[in-house]
C-alpha cells in the first residue's frame, strides 16, 4: 500500500515533465542534466523545511487574513520559489546546453517537479489517495506553472542582455506572487475566495501554456525562424546552421553523384 501511494504521488509530476520535454520540440536537453535538475529540486526540500519552520514562528502571533497572508506569501511562496530559483541558476545558467529561451522553462519546471514530488509524497502519505487525486489536479500542476513562469523570465534574461537584471528579478518575483496568491486563496478558507480559486487555476493553466507556445514558436532552432536568425549575430544559431549546412552539403553532393551516374542509363 505504501509503494502504491508513493507511485500515485509521483505520477503527476512525472507526466508533467514528459509533457514539457515533449513541448521542447527543436533541441532536446540532455537527460543527465534534466535528472540533475530533478534531484536538485528534491534536495531543496531540506533547507526549505528548516527555513519555513523559522519563518512560521511569527505567524503564531497573527490572526485571520494576516496569518494566511504571512504563511502563503512569506513562509511558503518566498522560501520555496527562492530555493528553486537558486537551484536553476546554479545548475544551468552557465551551461552550454542552455542555448535557447525555451530551455529556461524546461529546467525550471524540472527543478519544480523535483520539489513537488517530495512534497507530494509527504502529503499523500499522511492524507491518502483522496489527497493524491486532489493534488494531482491542483498543487502539482500549480508548481509546474510556477516553474514555467520562472523559466520564461530566466530564458528571457539569458538572451536579452540589456534587460537581464529586470528579467531575473521578475523570474523570482512573479512565481512568488503566483504561488502566494494560490496558497492565500486556500489558507483564507473563505467561500468567495474558494470560488475564485477555480477561475485562478484556469488562468494559471492558460498563461502557462501560452508562454510555452510563445517560446517554442520563437525557438532559434525552429526551421520557420531560420531566416531571422541567419541575419543576426547569434553564435549558437550560427554553429547550428553551420552543422546543418555541412549535412545538407554532404547530401547534395551524394545526390549530384547519383544523378551523374544515372545519366548513363538514359535512353
Amino acid at each position: 500500500m505504501i509503494i502504491k501511494l508513493i507511485l500515485i504521488a509521483l505520477a503527476p509530476a512525472i507526466m508533467l515533465m514528459f509533457y514539457v520535454n515533449y513541448r521542447d520540440k527543436y533541441d532536446k536537453e540532455p537527460a543527465w542534466l534534466l535528472i540533475l535538475c530533478v534531484l536538485a529540486g528534491a534536495f531543496t526540500v531540506i533547507p526549505i523545511l528548516f527555513i519555513e519552520n523559522l519563518l512560521s514562528l511569527p505567524a503564531s502571533w497573527m490572526r485571520g487574513y494576516l496569518n494566511a497572508g504571512w504563511n502563503a506569501f512569506v513562509v511558503a511562496a518566498f522560501t520555496e520559489e527562492l530555493f528553486k530559483f537558486i537551484a536553476v541558476m546554479l545548475i544551468v545558467w552557465r551551461s552550454k546546453h542552455f542555448n535557447e529561451q525555451f530551455d529556461g522553462i524546461v529546467y525550471a519546471v524540472y527543478v519544480s517537479m523535483g520539489f513537488a514530488m517530495v512534497e507530494n509524497v509527504l502529503y499523500v502519505m499522511n492524507g491518502g489517495i483522496g489527497v493524491a487525486f486532489m493534488r494531482a489536479l491542483t498543487a502539482v500542476p500549480a508548481h509546474a506553472i510556477f516553474g514555467v513562469s520562472m523559466g520564461y523570465y530566466i530564458g528571457r534574461a539569458k538572451f536579452i542582455k540589456e534587460k537581464q537584471n529586470v528579467f531575473l528579478l521578475t523570474a523570482i518575483a512573479m512565481p512568488i506572487l503566483l504561488h502566494g496568491l494560490y496558497d492565500f486563496i486556500l489558507m483564507s478558507q473563505m467561500p468567495f475566495f474558494l470560488l475564485f480559486f477555480v477561475v485562478y487555476m484556469y488562468v494559471l493553466y492558460r498563461q502557462g501554456l501560452k508562454r510555452m507556445r510563445q517560446l517554442s514558436n520563437d525557438s532559434r532552432f525552429n526551421p520557420n525562424n531560420s531566416r531571422y536568425y541567419r541575419n543576426t549575430e547569434d553564435p549558437v544559431y550560427n554553429t547550428y546552421e553551420k552543422d546543418n549546412s555541412e549535412t545538407e552539403s554532404y547530401y547534395n553532393e551524394e545526390s549530384k553523384d547519383f544523378n551523374d551516374n544515372s545519366r548513363g542509363f538514359d535512353i
